[in-house]
């Protein structure tokens, strides 16, 4: 059988209660045992007090009939000794007789008042009494009868406590359990793929910030799955796109009767176009796939990021000397960096090819280098510019700013995000400021060493 926390926090609070009162009443009767009994003992004295004052008042009733009524009386269990050979026992019911010692019998007799000691087995006093006028020993046996109604109100108390305390833990439990039920059941619903669960517990204690921390992991996996949903959606959307052109235009040069001869390279051309652009796709994926793992190789050299930059606009020329592009290199003395030289250059082919590729021919792109304790980058351009609208979402993945903007040119939404990611490897910033038809400029700051 399965042990729910609901019982096994039952099980132990009354555990609990019932050992911690056992143990209560051992110890408060192994240290007041003996106050107990003196008191005790002054109780049975002042009752012997009271008894002689009333025999002396009532010198007609015979002894016999004295005591029984006495017994009765006191509840008092009493032994009345003429002799220490000769003695009388009145009691209620059947009464254990406790065992008198010779030497309290003759204390007694020779007029003094007797107590029992810690060491004897019965609690008890003696007394003497003039009777018939002789004196006697008379002893008082403490008997706990006399004590009955109080016992029977100490165990009241004692069950009434266990009783309520009980009901008030199983309260105090399900107080507790509810909410670890509710946050069960929610668990469930999220493993099963519902992520718009939220526990509405409105509690300040260690349950009502694990509800709160429960709600903020689910709006994360939230996210999360939304996020993962457009990514498998925006892949499958680019792969579709070039290997529809791929296998339409390939079916259509299998018709020589479609396709003439000199149209062919045409297609062709096509063909390998959409091919090396699903080639672009599979390494950005895999390279942002390594970047996000955090377990991309990261090589630090020290090196010149200003020749770095000549190079790389060196060897996208066929692009930019096509459009007649100017460009305009503000600074050129030479700037020396720490940092991995392989990912850097991914971060400037990728922000100058986006600058050529958006900027119409005869315009201009200018690079300005400055640096200071840090390097501050600039990559301006007289292209056509980003609504202001869209700036905020440039770093997504996938995304594309103004689609009729980018209808005729190819890309897949993944350059600025690597670029980001390689940006922030390298302890800096990126920013984009543009103006729609106006231009765009973006700039890093990057530190001189890492």
């Amino acid at each position: 059988m399965r042990k729910t926390l609901y019982s096994r926090i039952v099980f132990v609070f009354i555990s609990i209660s019932i050992i911690s009162l056992m143990m209560s009443t051992f110890i408060g009767l192994y240290l007041f045992q003996q106050k107990i009994n003196y008191e005790g003992q002054n109780s049975m004295i002042e009752k012997g007090k009271e008894m002689t004052e009333i025999y002396n008042d009532s010198q007609k009733q015979s002894p016999d009939s004295f005591f029984n009524q006495m017994t009765q009386l006191t509840s008092y269990p009493i032994h009345l000794y003429e002799t220490p050979d000769k003695s009388q026992f009145f009691t209620l019911d059947n009464n254990n007789v406790a065992d008198i010692s010779q030497e309290s019998i003759q204390d007694v007799l020779s007029g003094k008042t007797y107590r029992s000691t810690k060491k004897q087995k019965d609690t008890y006093i003696g007394f003497p009494m003039i009777i018939n006028e002789k004196r006697v020993a008379v002893f008082l046996q403490f008997s706990y009868e006399s004590e009955a109604i109080f016992n029977l109100l100490i165990l009241f108390i004692i069950i009434s406590t266990l009783i309520l305390g009980s009901l008030l833990i199983l309260m105090a439990a399900r107080y507790l359990i509810l909410p670890l039920e509710k946050l069960k059941k929610a668990t469930e619903l999220i493993a099963a793929g519902d992520f718009d669960v939220t526990l509405d517990l409105k509690r300040q204690d260690e349950i009502g910030e694990l509800a709160n921390s429960f709600n903020k992991m689910t709006l994360e996996l939230k996210q999360i799955e939304e996020m993962r949903q457009d990514f498998v959606s925006n892949v499958s959307h680019e792969i579709q796109s070039p290997l529809t052109s791929i296998s339409g235009f390939a079916k259509a040069l299998k018709n020589e009767q479609l396709i003439s001869a000199e149209q062919r390279p045409y297609y062709l051309d096509i063909i390998v176009s959409e091919s090396d652009r699903l080639s672009r796709l599979g390494d950005n994926l895999l390279k942002l796939a390594s970047l996000d793992s955090e377990h991309h190789p990261f090589n630090i050299e020290i090196f010149d990021v200003t020749e770095q930059i000549r190079q790389v606009i060196l060897t996208l020329e066929s692009q930019w000397s096509q459009k007649n592009i100017n460009f305009i290199f503000l600074n050129e003395t030479a700037t020396l960096i720490e940092g991995d030289v392989d990912l850097l250059q991914q971060v400037w082919i990728n922000l100058i090819s986006n600058s050529i590729k958006f900027t119409p021919e005869f315009g201009n792109i200018t690079i300005d280098l400055v640096s200071d304790d840090k390097l501050a980058a600039t990559i301006s351009d007289t292209g056509i510019g980003i609504p202001e609208k869209e700036l905020s979402k440039l770093f997504q993945r996938f995304y594309k700013a103004d689609k009729s903007r980018t209808s005729t040119e190819s890309g897949n939404g993944l350059g600025l995000v690597i670029v980001k990611k390689i940006v922030e490897l390298h302890h800096g910033e990126i920013q984009v400021k543009s103006q729609f038809e106006a231009g765009t400029q973006v700039s890093l700051e990057l530190p001189l060493k890492q």
